[in-house]
């Protein structure tokens, strides 16, 4: 195997949390506004059966290749050529993803913070420090999501708690106004974030014991869920029906904090929620994209091509788009159908054929053993 370094279960639970959250939390609340209005907390719940099915598929397909990743065993299923081809598609997906995260990490910093920033600076320092944790391997990219986890869940607790003087929990009603529609077509954007558990499919080959990946893995999609519902109740409840007109609600709530004209303009704590988040979370898809290209090419090490994809990921992120409303279009429109049909509906066929091919030679073995 390639990768030597070992996590237990609740660690990969770990990692992959932010790996969700991190950029949902921001954006989902504009993003469910929209389409929802008042039952946008409902979007979050009937997206995450997207997460639980990935889930359920990775364990699935992990339990038919245990020490095997996607790009191995769908060589393993269809052959060399289509398998190859297959793990192309994937290493182009997750490099892509990657570099649309990378852009939405570099917009947002630039558009609240560093305004005189080259988008270059910010986004190429966040792949440096990113690349430097992937090269260490996964017991460190783990080690290092078990200390910025719980202080991103601490910070986003003390945001909520500094906010309940100023919400107005009325503006939930009335619930379900033009029925349950409305919810269901703001959770179309969301379910795509949770279809990124299928990451999952990168750690649970090195996990030690695998036999709780997937009850960590329903957890951290259970966790996901409960984060986005409460963002969602509280942007409600304080913005009510202008929650979709801003990007970030989450930003200016922060902002709208003034506690004894003492404690106020915590736009810093967000950003640091986000930053922490998102480097947890670009190191993963990184992390993917490194491992599933050294096995793709049968190399016997991944470090050696870590900051060359580094600086191929840079690229991808300036590239991805002109700017952050050609980007927030592509978020709100395309990629639910990209991450769905690539992270969800292609590993549910992987798993389909691999059953089907299963019966199938195990018939034909009976049948030649009959004969015999």
């Amino acid at each position: 195997m390639i990768e030597k370094g070992k996590i237990n279960a609740l660690q990969m639970a770990i990692m992959i949390y932010p790996t969700i959250m991190a950029t949902a939390i921001l954006l989902v609340p504009a993003i469910t506004g929209t389409f929802s209005k008042q039952d946008m907390w409902l979007s979050p719940i009937w997206a995450s059966s997207i997460g639980f099915f990935s889930v359920y598929l990775v364990y699935q397909l992990n339990n038919r290749f245990p020490k095997q990743t996607v790009i191995q065993y769908s060589v393993e299923i269809l052959g060399f050529i289509p398998g190859k081809v297959i793990g192309f598609v994937y290493l182009f997906f997750y490099l892509h993803i990657n570099g649309i995260v990378l852009r939405e990490y570099g917009e947002f910093v630039i558009g609240n913070f560093l305004f005189k920033t080259p988008m270059i600076v910010v986004i190429g320092t966040m792949v440096l420090v990113c690349a430097l944790a992937v090269h260490g391997g996964l017991e460190v990219m783990a080690r290092s999501a078990q200390i910025f986890v719980p202080v991103v869940i601490l910070l986003i607790l003390f945001i909520l708690i500094l906010l309940i003087p100023d919400l107005e929990p009325k503006n939930i009603f009335p619930v379900m106004e033009k029925g349950i529609m409305p919810s269901i077509m703001g959770a179309v954007v969301p379910s795509s974030w949770f279809s990124e558990f299928f990451l999952l499919s990168f750690l649970l080959p090195f996990v030690g014991e695998r036999e709780k990946g997937m009850k960590w893995g329903i957890i951290s999609v259970f966790a996901v869920m409960v984060t986005l519902v409460i963002t969602n109740l509280f942007s409600l409840f304080l913005f009510g029906g202008i929650t979709a007109t801003f990007t970030y609600p989450v930003m200016n709530a922060a902002r709208y904090i003034s506690i004894a004209d003492f404690l106020q303009h915590l736009e810093s704590i967000v950003m640091a929620i986000w930053v922490a988040g998102t480097f947890v979370k670009i190191s993963v898809f990184y992390y993917a994209s490194v491992i599933g290209t050294a096995e793709w090419l049968h190399l016997s090490d991944y470090r050696p091509i870590v900051f060359p994809l580094g600086f191929l990921l840079t690229l991808v992120s300036i590239w991805s788009a002109p700017n952050l409303e050609e980007l927030a279009h592509f978020l709100g429109t395309t990629s639910p159908f990209y991450l769905i049909s690539i992270q969800t509906l292609l590993p549910m066929l992987l798993l389909l054929l691999s059953i089907f091919c299963k019966k199938t030679s195990k018939s034909l073995t009976n049948h030649a053993g009959e004969k015999g």
